[in-house]
């Protein structure tokens, strides 16, 4: 879904690395459009470090780096997470597992990142990152995003209901498109490859995440329109991606 989400946000090429034995089991099942890398796995069939090498010559050759959703958390995969993303000078978004992959090593691990840095956090993954219960990050959400992105030089996308993205800058924006029908599986997979699509189109980060963000839910509205919002499941938003684009001022 992240990587459908990409290619229909207007990305020229998506390679989507997976372990082995998954690559083997998707090659008939996915998109004709989406390219496969198939990387050294665990005995429990997730990435591994020895695929590192692999990983790095691959990431010499494209623009945009996206990390974790569907990557799981066992110990190898892990250090091969932490080990990308401070050898990888490519801008990257980083999601879901790879959030809490990193939450592993402490707060202050933010502070090495020398690229452009997207991460786009639910609540409990921020909670994860920051070591907030859930409840106080709710209280503010604009706040707690607002301190973690001038502290550690990232762009965030705290999401949820009005989700926020701010800069590094001190930027702030406070989407209004979206509905509760988005709050489904692979809705949040959606917007990761929706704001590298962006992202890797030329905007900054913070105008990527932002855009993003609004497509995003201006996806889901229409989606919703159609299919209502008990019933909306996150390929909907991906067939919506192409109206959203020719409403916005990104057509």
């Amino acid at each position: 879904m992240c990587s459908m989400a990409c290619m229909r946000t207007g990305a020229g090429m998506v390679t989507l690395a997976l372990p082995e034995d998954i690559a083997k089991a998707v090659t008939k099942s996915k998109p004709k459009e989406i390219m496969l890398f198939p990387l050294p796995q665990t005995k429990s069939a997730g990435l591994s470090m020895a695929g590192y090498k692999k990983i790095d010559d691959f990431i010499k050759k494209i623009d945009i780096l996206v990390v974790g959703p569907g990557l799981g958390l066992e110990q190898s995969t892990v250090r091969l997470v932490r080990k990308i993303v401070l050898k990888t000078n490519k801008p990257m978004v980083l999601d879901a597992d790879a959030l809490n992959a990193l939450a592993k090593f402490g707060i202050k691990f933010f502070d090495k990142f020398k690229k452009e840095i997207i991460i786009t956090p639910h609540p409990k993954e921020m909670s994860r990152l920051c070591n907030l219960p859930v409840n106080k990050i709710e209280l503010d959400r604009t706040a707690v995003a607002l301190k973690f992105a001038k502290e550690h030089k990232v762009t965030v996308v705290l999401k949820g209901h009005k989700s926020v993205v701010v800069a590094p800058s001190g930027k702030i924006f406070i989407n209004k498109t979206g509905n509760p029908g988005m709050s489904t599986a692979g809705s949040g997979d959606v917007l990761t490859g929706m704001i590298a699509a962006l992202l890797g189109q030329g905007l900054n980060s913070f105008e990527a995440a932002k855009f993003g963000v609004y497509l995003h839910g201006l996806a889901g509205d229409l989606a919703a329109k159609d299919k209502g919002e008990i019933s909306l499941i996150a390929s909907d938003i991906i067939d919506k991606i192409p109206a959203s684009i020719r409403m916005s001022s990104l057509k």
